[in-house]
């Protein structure tokens, strides 16, 4: 196996423009204060992208992948993000045993 240069400069460029974006928004998020309106718009970024990544499926699958993301969507609004994941595994497990 041979490594090809060009390739590896580009996953190391890459994983560095991912480990500072992630580090910038840990350092810039303490130079602003989150009340009100922004507090509530940084809280609802995880439960959006957890649509967005649940919804294709949900379009394009059969119904117990249908249901299992709604499921997963109503629990992404009042609990935390692991739960709801959890019981849209759940859900689509018990409902596929089921013969959905």
């Amino acid at each position: 196996m041979t490594i090809d240069l060009t390739t590896l400069v580009a996953i190391l460029a890459m994983a560095a423009a991912t480990v500072l974006t992630r580090l910038s928004g840990l350092v810039l998020i303490r130079h602003v204060s989150l009340e009100g309106s922004r507090r509530k718009a940084i809280e609802s970024i995880p439960p959006a992208v957890l649509m967005a990544v649940v919804a294709p499926t949900a379009f394009a699958t059969g119904i117990a992948e249908t249901l299992a993301c709604a499921v997963t969507a109503f629990a992404a609004l009042r609990l935390p993000m692991l739960v709801s994941v959890a019981l849209g595994v759940a859900c689509v497990a018990i409902l596929r045993a089921l013969g959905l």
